[in-house]
């Protein structure tokens, strides 16, 4: 950003905090986000300054909605104070928003500080941790300096979680044992059948701890599929985990949460980073829940993006898994380190490899335009022989 357009901002900031939002430059009808492009901060789209697509993270392209934009403005002033108040409200508004109880709600620095409180919380002496190959890595990594026997299942033929070898893992020698559950899973983006997560969970001993991460469950449109929220109520074994890093494009600003149990949330609250939700972050999140469309905007632009990736692959005769995210994973033809470099070559990062599915690609979607240059850079790469 150049020396005036930090100004500019900075201007804004103080404005926002003396009169609000109606103060800033640019009319009287609290038009934040237009001040905000003036100063080069309401970039929308995965197009780095460099002109570069980044496909390689799931974030969302449409970024912050307008409103989060304008509460984080407004909320520096509070910069200079601690947030327990701001992450108190975000605790109601979430409990409220999904019906349970503040008790009921962790909150953390995205949701994979929660999922790293849960396998501190719940590791011990040859505690079986269980997880599909592949799925979202951190959890495996959050586990290394700790004594878990870590069992990865590789994925069925249908690419969903293979319950009945991982609870068998899980439940060999009358342990307790922690299971993770990426639902829809990443880096797939394939769907396990909720019955047969219900099915397990309701079978299973208490000392089976699950944890269900739901990052992706606003997307999912399967008529099938069913939260494992309703678990909480009843069950002191369940922890699902979400975040505000997806679907409400706040992945910069970190927070996520996690819901289980009074009890179970509490043993989690023992692990959390004191004050690791900042204002800002608050000020977003609550911002937006408030926003009526921004769930809607999303979808849409995510269905227009999976539309013109899905098309592609078809035309190119790549095979592709069917999914229920904000990404999609198809085959490549060739190595994976090559297909990756040659797309970065030409303007377009995509996803990192995911052992042992190094013969496919994950594409994060971007918006629509930015999935033009995606599916004309894998074309011209086809007929050069490299796709």
């Amino acid at each position: 950003m150049d020396r005036r357009g930090f100004v500019t901002v900075g201007m804004a900031a103080g404005l926002a905090g003396v009169g609000g939002v109606a103060s800033l430059p640019g009319g009287s009808d609290g038009s934040l986000a237009r001040a905000l492009e003036r100063a080069g901060l309401a970039r929308v789209g995965k197009t780095l300054s460099d002109g570069t697509v980044r496909l390689s993270s799931n974030e969302n392209p449409l970024g912050l909605s307008p409103l989060a934009r304008q509460a984080v403005v407004e909320a520096l002033v509070e910069a200079s104070r601690y947030p327990g108040e701001w992450s108190a409200r975000v605790q109601e508004a979430v409990a409220a928003r999904l019906g349970v109880q503040p008790a009921n709600v962790v909150l953390g620095a995205g949701s994979t500080e929660i999922l790293q409180m849960a396998v501190q919380a719940f590791q011990g002496p040859r505690t079986p941790l269980v997880l599909a190959e592949p799925t979202f890595e951190d959890v495996p990594r959050y586990q290394r300096p700790f004594p878990f026997e870590m069992a990865a299942v590789p994925l069925t033929a249908d690419m969903s979680h293979d319950l009945g070898r991982m609870r068998v893992a899980a439940e060999a020698g009358g342990r307790p044992a922690l299971v993770y559950l990426c639902n829809p899973n990443n880096p797939t983006g394939t769907l396990t059948p909720s019955r047969d997560i219900h099915a397990w969970i309701d079978d299973a001993p208490e000392t089976t701890l699950f944890l269900v991460d739901e990052a992706y469950h606003e997307y999912v449109r399967d008529g099938e599929y069913e939260s494992a929220l309703k678990w909480i109520a009843v069950r002191r074994n369940v922890i699902v985990v979400r975040t505000f890093s997806k679907i409400y494009g706040m992945a910069g600003l970190r927070l996520g949460y996690g819901i289980a149990h009074a009890s179970t949330a509490q043993r989690l609250r023992d692990f959390v980073s004191s004050n690791s939700v900042s204002v800002t972050a608050s000020a977003a999140a609550l911002a937006s829940l408030e926003d009526p469309d921004m769930m809607a905007r999303s979808l849409r632009v995510n269905d227009e993006a999976k539309a013109i990736a899905v098309a592609t692959l078809d035309e190119l005769g790549l095979e592709h898994l069917p999914t229920h995210a904000n990404f999609i994973m198809h085959r490549i033809r060739g190595d994976l380190r090559d297909h990756i470099a040659r797309m970065r070559a030409n303007g377009v990062r995509v996803g990192r490899a995911f052992p042992p599915m190094v013969e496919w690609n994950r594409v994060s979607f971007g918006l629509p335009e930015e999935m033009g240059r995606w599916a004309e850079v894998l074309r011209r790469m086809r007929a050069a022989g490299q796709a």
